[in-house]
């Protein structure tokens, strides 16, 4: 799974980078080690990487920032390393834009572990993109009277299709369309959408985030033309065609 993608650890702690790189490196993975955000900046400008773990307590900047670039500017993943273990510190590390927070001393074999889940997430979400861009949707002309649009209908909880099909939704999958409908074809970030469900942002919360991202994109056998959910890969989710919310 992991031939093709690269991993950057940023560790001033020389041992234990060298040791945490070995170990990567035994289980397969392309990994680079760098021990400063200077290093790492360079790094970044040389070529790409799927995967950062960083640490917060760095010499020369705090791993957060490095974090809060690293989400603004690319799609790589991040999983943050730090001997911090309060809430507040994880809330600083999600909100700058962690994917996975682990608190040293941290056993190789769950780094491994975890980064592999992640290379799991973005193979997955690489394929339901390659699956849109081969499958584009075919919008019919519109009746006479037939509804133009989406509508998401409240009071039934259901969703209703441009050509007038609807399609029943659980709880959990009309929060999450509610919350895109409201952005208006903008952008919502995952950690947006994982508190607006009422889920953990840990690997289990993100882990039922795709799965019913998964079942919504199933319905359009139910529904004879997809649900047009966009995928914004290291950011987020929306909705890419016209819906109100009744």
């Amino acid at each position: 799974m992991a031939d093709h993608y690269k991993i950057i650890v940023v560790e001033d702690d020389r041992d234990f980078r060298e040791s945490m790189v070995e170990y990567l490196s035994l289980a397969g993975i392309d990994v680079t080690g760098v021990s400063s955000a200077l290093e790492f900046y360079n790094s970044m400008t040389r070529q790409p990487y799927q995967i950062a773990v960083l640490d917060i307590g760095l010499p020369d900047q705090n791993g957060l920032v490095l974090a809060e670039f690293i989400r603004k500017n690319t799609d790589t993943r991040i999983v943050m390393l730090t001997a911090q273990a309060s809430l507040d510190s994880k809330i600083s590390a999600y909100r700058s834009g962690a994917d996975i927070y682990l608190v040293k001393p941290i056993d190789f074999a769950e780094l491994v572990a975890t980064i592999q889940s992640l290379l799991g997430r973005i193979n997955a979400d690489a394929e339901l993109e390659g699956q849109e861009q081969r499958q584009p949707v075919e919008r019919q002309p519109a009746r006479a009277n037939e509804p133009v649009g989406w509508s998401l209908l409240r009071q039934e909880c259901c969703l209703l299709a441009p050509q007038g099909r609807k399609v029943s939704l659980t709880s959990k999958e009309f929060d999450l369309l509610e919350k895109l409908a409201a952005s208006a074809s903008e952008v919502v970030e995952r950690q947006a959408l994982l508190q607006a469900l009422a889920y953990e942002n840990d690997e289990l919360g993100n882990k039922a985030l795709d799965a019913l991202i998964h079942r919504l994109r199933r319905k359009k056998d139910e529904l004879e033309i997809r649900i047009p959910l966009k995928t914004i890969h290291g950011v987020g989710y929306s909705f890419a065609e016209p819906i109100v919310i009744v």
